[in-house]
């Protein structure tokens, strides 16, 4: 067990260094920083854990969005990120299975005729979304007649559903309840087109380490560890225990 461990270690660190991707765009998972910026929230408690189990120290790497972490996977930026795990982004990552998920759905112009999913992806509506994030890639390969109107950032993508009167605006719903509150005559469908799934994604050089990983997840999963992160940072009805 030792030398596997000390293997695991040879391939996620040459430091003594834990460099962790931190998605900063994600609220549930980073609901605060410490004075210094240091993220605060279930993914950083996450990645301290996992480095306590190796024997590692912590080095958080905080990115302004999930695409920029995927850009840096093949480039000795990192050692594991906490990112949705997508389907585009595991053609260069090896992800865990997800340790947490969040509902993705849309928000609707008052008055319009959209009652249900199915009638979002039909031709001639338009769809405004962040791009490169795991529910805007989940549209990219799923969604045939509307048109995808991709842009920089979440906010951004309010800000074109709003002054451009699109049909619809996809996002997290946790962040959706907030703007349907935020926007009058707005409203949000009530099921959810996907979920993102929240996982650890490493080398896919690091096979030894990515079954560790792996494991790792599960135990935290069914030890209840992962719950009582969703519930010290009280993301609780927001953020789920992935199944």
């Amino acid at each position: 067990m030792i030398k596997n461990i000390e293997k695991i270690k040879n391939e996620l660190s040459s430091n003594e260094f834990l460099r962790v991707a931190i998605n900063m765009s994600n609220f549930l998972l980073v609901t605060n920083k410490e004075e210094n910026g240091t993220p605060i929230g279930v993914s950083p408690d996450m990645a301290q854990e996992l480095a306590k189990r190796l024997d590692l120290k912590l080095k958080l790497i905080p990115y302004a969005s999930p695409g920029e972490i995927a850009d840096d996977a093949e480039n000795n930026k990192w050692d594991i990120c906490n990112i949705g795990a997508e389907p585009q982004r595991a053609e260069k990552i090896s992800f865990s299975a997800a340790y947490a998920e969040i509902q993705a759905t849309y928000l609707i112009q008052s008055g319009s005729t959209i009652k249900s999913l199915e009638e979002v992806d039909l031709n001639g509506n338009k769809i405004s979304v962040a791009d490169r994030t795991a529910y805007g890639l989940w549209l990219e390969r799923n969604i045939k007649n509307a048109e995808l109107i991709k842009v920089d950032g979440v906010e951004e993508s309010m800000k074109i559903f709003i002054d451009d009167n699109l049909d619809a605006l996809a996002g997290l719903r946790p962040q959706l309840i907030e703007t349907v509150n935020e926007i009058k005559g707005t409203n949000l469908l009530d099921s959810h087109f996907m979920s993102v799934q929240q996982a650890i994604g490493t080398s896919k050089n690091n096979t030894n380490a990515a079954q560790y990983i792996a494991r790792f997840v599960e135990e935290m999963k069914s030890n209840g560890f992962v719950k009582q992160l969703i519930q010290k940072h009280k993301v609780e009805g927001k953020l789920s225990v992935a199944n």
